[in-house]
């Protein structure tokens, strides 16, 4: 049996985006679809008088999302599911028999300008499978799978990810490796031999490799490589994929220290995702310390 698509409910917009985001992928390759609601009762006492009617609330949630769906896409098989507790912790347990975990993003802000995005980084640092970030809006006219490289094994394995998506969708993929140039004082205090120059030239060799073998694998894929030398890696991958039809980005990358599950560049781009952003995890990759 297909691993169904989980998709994270919660009476938001960005959940809204997140299941009619789903059912069009599980439509496309015959995915059942689990609708996961969690009703976070960790802070409540069994003596509490309305307990059962928020979790009566829940299921209606949840029923009416099903109902949605089936006028939506009726062949797409949509099962229903309460959790209790967190939702991080539901959808991780959930993630280990999954295909992907899907989620809204938020649009909404704290008071002092902050970004709410504390939800989409936890369950992507616990998922087993690959979670997608949908936002609220997305492009209708959307084309291409863009990709983050940077040399490291996770995103080598989101490379593998992002060009089955674009062959199979018959979209073109933009490989994006991006990096910041040595600050002017550090290069003014390096010998002669142009320290700018072979960092460009051995990340065009990074990006070049990181794409090597496509061709052979899907002979009909167009792959693009952009090199960006002087920009902060996750303002690039923002930017390429404005009007992309999905990012795809590694869990962390070769900055990223051992003990961190989420790179910094993954994290960034989550604040702000431009268009639906997947966040692989294919499998472990183990780094030395």
């Amino acid at each position: 049996m297909n691993k169904p698509i989980v998709v994270g409910i919660n009476g938001s917009a960005g959940s809204e985006a997140a299941m009619a985001w789903s059912l069009q992928r599980a439509a496309r390759h015959k995915l059942p679809i689990i609708a996961v609601h969690a009703v976070d009762d960790r802070w409540m006492s069994p003596d509490f008088q309305y307990h059962e009617l928020i979790r009566e609330s829940g299921m209606q949630l949840l029923q009416q999302v099903k109902e949605d769906a089936a006028k939506k896409e009726p062949d797409v098989e949509v099962d229903i599911q309460l959790r209790h507790g967190s939702a991080g912790a539901a959808l991780k347990d959930m993630s280990k028999d999954a295909s992907m975990v899907v989620i809204g993003s938020h649009n909404r802000h704290w008071a002092d300008g902050g970004p709410m995005t504390d939800r989409a980084l936890q369950i992507v640092t616990v998922s087993d499978s690959p979670v997608a970030v949908i936002p609220q809006e997305s492009g209708t006219d959307s084309r291409g799978v863009v990709v983050g490289v940077d040399g490291s094994e996770e995103s080598l394995q989101a490379v593998a990810f992002a060009a089955a998506e674009a062959d199979r969708a018959g979209d073109e993929l933009t490989a994006v490796l991006a990096f910041r140039r040595p600050a002017r004082w550090v290069q003014g205090g390096m010998p002669s031999s142009g320290l700018a120059a072979v960092i460009d030239e051995e990340d065009r060799i990074v990006l070049s490799e990181s794409v090597a073998g496509l061709g052979d694998k899907y002979p009909d894929l167009v792959v693009h490589q952009r090199l960006e030398k002087d920009m902060d890696p996750a303002k690039a991958l923002v930017d390429a994929a404005a009007n992309a039809r999905m990012l795809v980005i590694g869990s962390r990358g070769r900055g990223a220290f051992s003990r961190l599950v989420l790179g910094s560049t993954a994290h960034a781009v989550l604040m702000r995702v431009p268009c639906p952003t997947v966040v692989t995890r294919l499998h472990k990759v183990s780094h030395e310390e």
